[in-house]
Order: structure tokens, then sequence, then C-alpha cells
């Protein structure tokens, strides 16, 4: 019925590829289209969001240059925020909104804001569960232990709660970020709504990791049941 390498529980995961693609198309394009709209404040991401922190009281949070394109985020361990070329010396009104949402991020870690607490607690069982579930379902499946199939499974589920437990503190992060632009005197109006539409279009590729996160527990669920993980 199927080609002898063809994996027929791969079409669960499709709604997610396909939604993974539209997420980074739409990202692409908003920052691209943005990213050419100069801010009317004239400052740059890495001044805004020190400007932001400032205001908000914190002090110990430095601001870096990453040579990466896209590896803009903030780190709670190092209290380092990093921002990319094109968002640490751009005036544009994507770089300060991505430059406000990485602030937003240390404003949560000095509030003690529970949902980044959690997602922090969870990243290194996160990374074992996305490292081994699968290598451990598959000797379970291969040495016919339900129970060491389900195991596989049961790892897996830690991944899915760190990628649910980053939604809410990624749109916290974008709703921060918004609020503090407008308060702060940084963007207009019609500059927080472009803005916005931003952090919007980069909250996708984040819905679009727990969608894939999620069918594919479902995928290990079914492969555990086919192959006798059901005592």
């Amino acid at each position: 019925m199927y080609p002898i390498f063809f994996d027929p529980t791969m079409i669960i995961l499709i709604p997610a590829i396909i939604f993974s693609l539209y997420a980074q198309l739409k990202v692409q394009s908003t920052f691209e289209r943005y990213s050419r709209v100069a801010s009317s404040s004239g400052l740059t991401g890495a001044e805004v969001a020190e400007r932001l922190l400032r205001k908000e009281g914190i002090y110990d949070v430095r601001i870096e240059r990453t040579p990466n394109t896209l590896g803009d985020h903030y780190d709670p361990r190092s209290k380092v925020l990093r921002l990319s070329p094109g968002v640490y010396n751009s005036t544009s009104l994507a770089a300060l909104g991505v430059a406000a949402h990485e602030a937003g991020h240390a404003i949560q870690h000095d509030v003690g804001y529970f949902p980044l607490e959690l997602r922090s607690s969870l990243v290194p069982v996160a990374q074992f569960g996305s490292m081994a579930a699968f290598p451990i379902l598959l000797i379970g499946i291969l040495l016919g232990s339900p129970m060491l199939a389900k195991l596989g499974v049961y790892a897996f589920v830690a991944v899915v709660l760190f990628q649910l437990v980053t939604l809410p503190v990624e749109y916290n992060a974008s709703s921060r970020a918004i609020a503090l632009l407008q308060a702060g005197g940084f963007v207009s109006g019609q500059e927080a709504e472009h803005t916005k539409r931003v952090l919007d279009a980069a909250a996708l590729t984040y819905l679009a990791a727990a969608l894939a996160a999620v069918l594919s527990l479902l995928r290990l669920l079914l492969i555990s049941r086919m192959f006798g993980g059901e005592e």
C-alpha cells in the first residue's frame, strides 16, 4: 500500500509543516517591509532597548550586538540582551519592535514573571525529551517493551509543555513592548500599529512550534500503539 520507506504517521505532521512555512514567510515579509520604515524617534534598536530597561529601573542587563541574523534574544542566566545587526544599529520600526520585545523578556525576568521562570526550569527536561524521546521509543519497539516505548512518549511531553508555556511568555513580552514604546513616546499611534504587525507575525512562529510539538506527540503515541505500545 505504501512505498517501502514511507511512514504513514508523517501525515499527522503535514498541518504543522504547512503552518510553519506560512509563519516563516509571514515573518520574513513583514520584517522586511517594516525594516524599510524609519521610526520618527530616530533611535536605534539598541538605544530603545537600553532606555526601556532604564525606565523600568533595570541597570544590570548588558546589551550586546550578535553577528547572527535573527539571533535576537535575552539570556536570563547571564543577563545579556543580544540584538542582531539588523536590529542593533537600525532605526526602523521592525528593529524597535524586536528590541522592545527582547527588553520585555528582561523585564519579565526582573519582576519574576512566573511563565518565564517555568519555561526556564523546563529547558533541560525539554532538551532531553527532544533528543531522547524517539530513540527510547524505537528501542522499546525493537525490544518488544511497551513500557519503554511509553517512556519515550512521556519524555516528549516535556517538549510539548515547553512550547505551550512559551506562548504566554512571548505574547506577554510583545504586549509589554508595544505598551512601553507608546508610553515612552518612542512610536506614534500609527507606528505602534505597524510595530505590532511585526510582533504578531513573529508570534506565528511560536504557534507553529507549539502545533508541531503537539502533533509530534500524537505521532509518537500512534507509533507506540501501532507497534504494541498498548498493553
